[in-house]
């Protein structure tokens, strides 16, 4: 029997709302991101994954690439949690996550998702372009030296990586260790567990 928790039914709203592949991946990758902090803080890993699953729920049908501080994403999302009964706590942290909705990342939970995000992203592109495509062929070296290669992921911001890292009070090197091992576990879904 499948527990009714916060994680499976944020991953139930994701893919009626996502389906987009690579979308919906992103948001995996968040996610495990998101849990592994939780569990290192000792925070609520399911409803810190919840957040991590919800936080780009409705980039898919609303993009918001002019980034309006009043409509589309994050914003059609989070309204519609909000009336689905998600915690505002929830609602606020995918609020915080977006530059542009100038909420300002209070919590340990706003702000490991601002951390995680763009470098979850970075990360499984390194892991990619590894010639095995595996997650366990990446260390913090290689990832460091991708983000000065200014031609590879140009679409992910290496200032907001830096800066979700200066935010959270960890040093960076440690962000980009956690993540690479949050990913490292959940490899197989994500498509990171290498080629035989």
């Amino acid at each position: 029997m499948v527990t009714d928790t916060l994680a499976t039914r944020g991953l139930s709203i994701l893919h009626d709302w996502i389906q987009s592949e690579s979308l919906r991946k992103h948001c995996y990758a968040v996610a495990d991101s998101m849990k592994h902090f939780a569990q290192l803080r000792s925070e609520n890993a399911d409803l810190w994954e919840a957040v991590g699953l919800l936080h780009d729920m409705d980039y898919e049908r609303y993009p918001n690439l002019e980034r309006s501080p009043t409509e589309g994403h994050p914003f059609v999302g989070v309204a519609w949690l909000r009336k689905h009964g998600w915690s505002e706590e929830v609602c606020r942290a995918i609020l915080s996550h977006a530059d542009y909705a100038n909420i300002a990342r209070e919590t340990p939970l706003e702000k490991t998702l601002y951390a995680v995000d763009e470098l979850s992203s970075f990360i499984v592109a390194v892991a990619l372009v590894r010639p095995t495509k595996s997650i366990h062929d990446v260390d913090v070296r290689a990832v460091k030296k991708k983000m000065k290669d200014k031609a590879f992921a140009r679409a992910v911001n290496r200032e907001d990586i830096v800066r979700g890292a200066a935010e959270l009070g960890m040093p960076l090197d440690d962000v980009i260790a956690n993540v690479i091992a949050a990913l490292g576990n959940d490899a197989q879904r994500l498509g990171l567990a290498g080629i035989k």
